[in-house]
């Protein structure tokens, strides 16, 4: 029997092993799942659940059964690509043929003194749990500041003010507006709505430390009650401590068709690998699929037959009724993509669910 070892049930490695399910697993193939938790978790949601807007059950799917898919739950410690073995924080080994790492990011700090010790964050289940909490036991007129003015940043904002009005609310970011990759009249539509909605924007902030009730932007205290990290990403520890070719952002150099060089049975998928656009879970997903299309062909001894990955857009929300998005080169603003992005949310569950 041979193992296909899938790190990480995110939206790229279930659309890997969903694919695989779908189409007549090989009778010699078994699948081995691992995770820290026992459902996928729906990170592009995870904002609402930290503002308190819905809970966490409502932001699970469960993982698919089979005959020949077992799940184990636990952390991964290490990878051993010489030897075909993946550790758990056990200690626990796991040998595999194939390998697909899709473990994930996690918040990078940019080695910011006390931005990890004194922030929370949206990046996993428990870790928003933790700031749902931090934000709902801050008192009335207490003061948030969320550190990045991406999407994140942005979406949590809206839904934490529509959460908690009586809160004072910042978005604090280095560029000069919000959304800086995003183009400027969609960035100012969504500055009016903070404006409107009595969120402070402050850009050309360059937080130099933090400390517990305060940010600092050099030498000026920023105080704060609570500080939300959403200052941007980089690949999990493991993924790090693989000594293996990486970009500038420490994502894995990959091969022609997603696997490492220099170990063709191993497979990056998501925001640990190296791609030519932004880490999203569009881009996983779709990647997911891709890798799965890879395996089947070599199972199949046929070579890979690959199309260019084409993301459909990013939507993003300001709160329940307003959204906004880019679909190719044109800025959509207003309810429109609202709606749009609450339909792409329930056909996701609908597949995956």
């Amino acid at each position: 029997m041979r193992t296909l070892l899938v790190l990480g049930g995110g939206y790229g490695g279930l659309a890997l092993i969903q694919k695989l399910l779908d189409n007549h697993l090989p009778h010699d193939v078994e699948i081995i799942l691992i995770d820290r938790m026992p459902y996928q978790g729906i990170k592009t949601e995870y904002y609402a659940l930290a503002a308190g807007t819905v809970t966490d059950y409502h932001l699970r799917i469960q993982f698919p059964v089979h005959p020949r898919l077992s799940v184990r739950y636990g952390e991964v410690g290490s990878i051993e690509l010489e030897n075909k073995i993946v550790f758990m924080d056990s200690g626990e080994p796991i040998s595999y043929d194939i390998l697909a790492i899709a473990l994930g990011s996690t918040d990078n700090y940019h080695n910011i003194p006390g931005a990890e010790q004194y922030t929370c964050g949206i990046q996993t289940f428990s870790g928003t749990r933790e700031t749902y909490r931090r934000l709902n036991d801050v008192k009335p007129y207490g003061i948030v500041n969320i550190v990045g003015g991406g999407l994140s940043g942005v979406e949590l904002a809206a839904e934490l003010r529509e959460s908690r009005p009586d809160l004072n609310i910042s978005i604090l970011d280095r560029g000069e507006r919000v959304l800086s990759t995003f183009p400027a009249k969609l960035s100012q539509f969504v500055e009016q709505w903070f404006s409107e909605h009595q969120v402070e924007t402050l850009g050309r902030i360059a937080v130099s430390h933090v400390e517990k009730d305060a940010i600092y932007n050099g030498m000026q205290a920023i105080p704060s009650d609570v500080t939300v990290w959403t200052g941007g990403i980089q690949p999990v520890k493991v993924v790090q401590d693989l000594n293996l070719p990486k970009d500038r952002g420490g994502r894995i150099i990959l091969g022609e068709f997603y696997h490492v060089p220099d170990y063709p049975e191993v497979y990056v998928i998501g925001d640990c690998a190296s791609l030519p656009f932004a880490p999203s879970a569009q881009a996983a997903g779709a990647q997911g699929e891709q890798v799965a299309h890879i395996i089947q062909a070599l199972w199949r001894n046929e070579t890979p037959k690959l199309q260019a990955i084409r993301l459909k857009g990013t939507l993003g929300s300001l709160g329940k009724n307003t959204g906004f998005g880019l679909m190719g080169h044109r800025s959509v603003m207003g309810r429109v993509p609202r709606l749009l992005k609450s339909g792409v949310l329930w056909m996701s569950k609908r597949h995956f669910g």
